[in-house]
């Protein structure tokens, strides 16, 4: 009974478990299994308990005793004797009746003072079979007796002075209506549930210290709330997260459909000036402004990163969980296997690796036969097409469903892939800077049969998988983006994608969980989700669709979700507007663009920045001249985001060597040359409270008119919209295609690819190709290496100069 009852109670589709057993199985045990919410029979000592404490609107009262309140009236004064009512029934009709003035006095069959106490009752309330010897003349003429145990048609009599029996009424039948009205009641109560919460959320109080501690030790010192804790504060429901250990949980896409009908809330997104090497602190200033929003403003927020990779996480750049006071914690959490999606991105990459380099190795040792017997073997006597072979055979023009009906023509034309080896574009992948990989020769083993290849390791999160994790908007979505991906061309030059090779399914599986985003908390305790971690330089550079439209369902109408994009606004900003927001159909409400006064100075002609390395004097002394020459790569980059027609507001991220007037020279060039506002920020050294100013800045842009726009159409030719993006918003002349770029442009016109938007693989350290070019370039002709296809996740993407 117990593994029937856990059962129902974790099932969506059950709201309330009715109990009719044995009187011996109503033990505490079975009653407590039940969930209090469904506990229609009110049973349960977490209902009893609400019942006795006066809390009857949040809790479901046992039906018989709400029965037996419905017969009796105008209590007040009068004595009631329970008889035989023991248990959770006993005790709710004894707590109901006292609160309705009733003198209650409860006893059992044997009680040598039965006989006295039913002679001094008004009202009788058997809760148990009247045994024979206890006779009814016991009872005082004219006391209301009422019957009300389990397997018994229970009376009302009235018993008059000369034990006339009144009208009977039944206890039992208006049990069962009672019973049905809890029914309602946990209807309405888990309709209710599935309505938008209102936030109930309990902010983390900082202290912070100066001079700063490291981020380490900040992120340990604070103390985080237990992640079941934060969902529940924030409206998600118990079956709609799966957690993982104390501080994370993973979110079911189940909540997009409860809240399909709520108003979404404000879309931020923070984008940057040209970095330096070492970053200029978006992911910090994406947390320091829900920080300030939620803990300092009182206003719901949510921030929405990227998952870091381990390649830059063990190297020199570091993690990427914010820092200072404005990080997500715990930043150890965080910073690794976080709840290993970037494993199963690994796994899924490989395994489609692993199924191109097989098939092509049966395709070459086994006749068309062989193959055909493989692909479609029989099984207990009965040769049958799988549901992803149909759809194969409908590609190929073959309307056949029975895999013996198939000529041999067709039986080869369906077996063979005739994948050419040269064409292979996708490669292997491992989350780890290692170097020794990125060129490799594999299939030297005898078992391989002399098909030996020149192949590659990628970055995990380069992975065209990362891309359409980032980019789905579900899980049926998802499945249809990895069945698309282009893996090669055929000895035709026609595409042969992951549907071909039949792996989409298992790709899919693979992927069924990272598709939930993961739910973490800022050092203020303010929501975080992390999700996806597509680099901005080599693929789009933006957290998930999914985790945003969660987020922003969320926090509300009045709420905002606060977003980044990766390096600078040339690279990650325009991606996320012209990639991402095509995904999702959402529109952002503001642009925060973070800039640092020791990046202008780069701009402004200083010298070169390493990572790892002390900072120059240039950087760590006042230099206004310095300031004032760089600050042309800031109103470069807000000219880049009006080109979207969405306001700017930029946050001067505040370093300690940054002095007042190179502060004011700051804001005031961004104002004249069309911010909305520009305010300095200190969350690194105060948290959220050094980013008050900014969230009221936001607030402010946020309501001004929004006349958002895409920067091309999809339908111009791939070369125009890379020409436009080129000229637009890094300034260049014109382009220039390598031969084989403009190959390859041809190429993918001609398969049909030609209407996806554009996602430029460039250098992230200047507006132009080359990253030594600071400031503003002009002038210079953008190079075209090559061109590529991300047809999964849906972008064309051109590789400008050196990068590979």
């Amino acid at each position: 009974i117990v593994s029937e009852i856990l059962r129902l109670n974790e099932d969506p589709n059950v709201q309330g478990l009715a109990l009719d057993l044995p009187e011996s199985l109503y033990s505490s045990n079975i009653l407590n299994t039940v969930k209090p919410e469904k506990d229609v029979d009110g049973l349960s000592s977490v209902n009893l308990g609400r019942l006795v404490h006066g809390d009857a609107s949040d809790c479901l009262v046992p039906p018989t005793a709400c029965a037996v309140m419905e017969l009796l009236e105008d209590l007040g004064g009068k004595t009631v004797l329970l008889v035989g009512a023991g248990g959770a029934v006993g005790a709710a009709l004894q707590s109901m009746l006292q609160r309705k003035g009733a003198v209650v006095v409860s006893c059992q069959w044997k009680a040598p003072q039965l006989q006295n106490e039913l002679r001094l009752a008004d009202v009788v309330v058997f809760g148990s079979v009247k045994p024979d010897d206890v006779p009814v003349s016991w009872i005082k003429p004219g006391t209301t007796v009422i019957s009300c145990y389990h397997n018994l048609l229970s009376e009302k009599r009235n018993y008059d002075e000369q034990n006339n029996p009144a009208a009977e009424n039944t206890v039992g039948s208006l049990a069962i209506a009672m019973r049905m009205q809890n029914m309602v009641k946990t209807m309405e109560q888990w309709i209710q549930s599935r309505q938008y919460r209102e936030w109930d959320l309990h902010c983390l109080k900082l202290q912070p210290l100066s001079p700063v501690p490291s981020d380490i030790e900040i992120s340990r010192a604070q103390n985080p709330k237990a992640v079941d804790v934060l969902a529940k504060e924030i409206g998600l429901l118990t079956d709609e997260i799966e957690i993982y250990g104390q501080t994370k949980a993973k979110v079911r896409l189940s909540l997009l459909e409860r809240l399909k009908d709520q108003p979404d809330g404000k879309y931020v997104l923070v984008a940057g000036i040209t970095p330096t090497p070492l970053g200029e602190g978006k992911s910090t200033v994406t947390l320091g402004l829900v920080q300030a929003l939620t803990a300092h403003r009182n206003i719901n927020s949510f921030a929405c990163l990227r998952q870091p990779s381990q390649g830059p996480t063990f190297g020199v750049k570091g993690g990427a969980a914010g820092g200072g006071y404005a990080q997500v914690i715990p930043m150890e959490e965080f910073n690794l296997h976080l709840t290993g999606d970037i494993h199963a991105i690994t796994a899924a990459n490989n395994l489609l690796a692993a199924a191109i380099d097989a098939r092509i190795l049966h395709e070459n040792t086994q006749s068309d036969k062989s193959l055909y017997n493989r692909l479609v073997p029989v099984v207990n006597g009965m040769r049958e097409f799988s549901a992803i072979q149909l759809a194969r055979l409908r590609r190929l023009g073959i309307n056949k469903t029975g895999p013996e009906t198939l000529t041999e023509e067709e039986m080869s034309k369906f077996a063979r892939l005739d994948i050419d080896p040269s064409t292979i574009t996708w490669q292997r992948v491992v989350d780890t800077n290692d170097r020794f990989l990125r060129k490799i020769t594999i299939g030297q083993a005898n078992t391989e049969k002399g098909f030996v290849r020149q192949a590659q390791f990628d970055i995990a999160v380069a992975s065209e998988i990362m891309a359409i994790l980032a980019l789905s908007t579900s899980l049926q979505d998802m499945k249809e983006r990895l069945g698309k991906i282009v893996v090669a061309n055929d000895k035709k030059g026609e595409p042969v994608t992951a549907e071909d090779l039949g792996v989409t399914g298992a790709l899919a599986v693979l992927m069924k969980d990272a598709i939930k985003p993961t739910l973490m908390q800022s050092l203020e305790g303010t929501p975080v989700f992390v999700h996806a971690g597509p680099f901005a330089n080599i693929a789009h550079g933006s957290s998930s669709v999914l985790a945003d439209k969660i987020a922003l369902k969320l926090v509300g109408e009045k709420g905002f979700v606060v977003t980044e994009a990766g390096f600078g606004a040339d690279i990650g900003m325009e991606k996320f507007f012209n990639i991402k927001c095509r995904a999702s159909g959402l529109v952002p409400s503001v642009v925060v663009l973070v800039a640092t006064v020791r990046a202008l100075k780069m701009h402004g002609g200083g010298p070169n920045v390493t990572a790892g390395a002390p900072l120059k004097k240039e950087y760590t002394e006042e230099n206004l001249q310095l300031v004032a020459d760089g600050c042309c790569n800031l109103q470069k980059q807000i000219q880049i985001a009006q080109l979207f027609g969405v306001p700017v507001v930029v946050a001067l991220n505040i370093f300690k060597t940054d002095s007042p007037a190179e502060v004011d020279l700051v804001c005031k060039v961004a104002k004249q040359s069309g911010a909305f506002d520009a305010v300095p920020c200190n969350h690194w050294s105060t948290g959220g409270r050094g980013a008050v100013k900014l969230a009221e800045a936001v607030e402010k842009a946020a309501s001004q008119k929004n006349s958002f726009k895409y920067l091309y159409n999809l339908e111009l030719p791939i070369v125009e919209k890379i020409r436009i993006i080129a000229q637009k918003v890094y300034g260049a002349q014109d382009i220039e295609l390598s031969p084989a770029a403009q190959a390859q442009v041809d190429h993918y016109s001609q398969q049909g690819f030609g209407n996806l938007p554009v996602c430029m693989a460039k250098t992230h350290l200047s507006l132009s190709h080359q990253p030594e070019k600071k400031g503003v370039p002009t002038g210079f002709i953008l190079p075209i290496s090559n061109v590529r296809a991300s047809v999964g996740a849906g972008f064309i993407y051109p590789l400008v100069g050196t990068v590979s």
